[in-house]
């Protein structure tokens, strides 16, 4: 398996396929990336962070780009279309790596949807993060969830100083009023009905199985941002989200 980026989750995966002897390449900056001549047909995995996507696929020949398979968090669908890369393999990881070099913390099975989803799924879960191949009505589901669970924890953590379970329990009505305004958006913006209460059933349930992790505001333009930006695009008020901002500076 190719993998591009040497940074936490592709260090990481080197290091579990190194543990279970299976092949696996990383592609730097700076090296690696005569591999990306080959014939098309096998998987590359990419890596890195949402602002590097530009750069590294104006690297990969062109013939390969349809083989890339996308793992970042945040809204993607936008950037995707614009590069004409709508129908390429795109997974969500459910596996918590803190820094760089470690194996990590697989979570709950990590969905992937795509021309390359059941290998790069079969190979993950040899690694031991289990995943697994669902269709685009499935992952789609799974892409409004973590969607929402980041750009929800992530101001009211920072805005109460508290972690993913502290929200839970002391701020469960905001949280609430958040998954409400946010699933909206994503109901109007991106046409994926989840009825709320099982929504927030489902972001407590995931926050509570690592309930000391703390959520951030952060690659603005892939979460939060995407939603301000959705929000005015459309003319939906959002208001619990943008008291959060503006209490942070945002």
């Amino acid at each position: 398996m190719w993998v591009i980026g040497d940074g936490r989750i592709g260090r990481g995966l080197k290091v579990r396929a190194d543990a279970a002897e299976l092949p696996c390449e990383l592609l730097t900056r700076t090296s690696g990336w005569a591999e990306m001549g080959a014939q098309p047909g096998a998987p590359v995995i990419v890596a890195t962070r949402n602002d590097d996507l530009a750069e590294v696929v104006a690297k990969v020949p062109v013939h390969r780009r349809q083989d890339l398979v996308f793992i970042q968090n945040g809204m993607l669908r936008p950037w995707l279309r614009e590069h004409t890369l709508a129908q390429a393999t795109r997974g969500l990881l459910y596996w918590a790596v803190t820094e760089r070099g470690s194996a990590g913390t697989p979570g709950r099975a990590s969905p992937f949807c795509g021309p390359h989803a059941q290998e790069v799924a079969g190979w993950l879960s040899a690694l031991g993060v289990t995943s697994w191949s669902v269709d685009w009505a499935r992952f789609s589901y799974y892409e409004v969830e973590k969607l929402v669970w980041i750009a929800a924890f992530g101001p009211l953590c920072e805005r109460h100083d508290t972690d993913v379970g502290g929200v839970v329990t002391d701020h469960r009505e905001a949280l609430e009023a958040l998954t409400a305004e946010l699933n909206r958006m994503c109901r109007v913006s991106m046409g994926v009905d989840v009825p709320t209460e099982h929504l927030v059933a489902k972001l407590v349930d995931y926050s509570l199985t690592i309930p000391t992790y703390r959520g951030a505001v952060k690659e603005w333009r892939w979460r939060n941002g995407w939603f301000v930006h959705e929000a005015r695009r459309y003319g939906i008020a959002t208001p619990t989200h943008d008291r959060l901002l503006a209490e942070l500076g945002r």
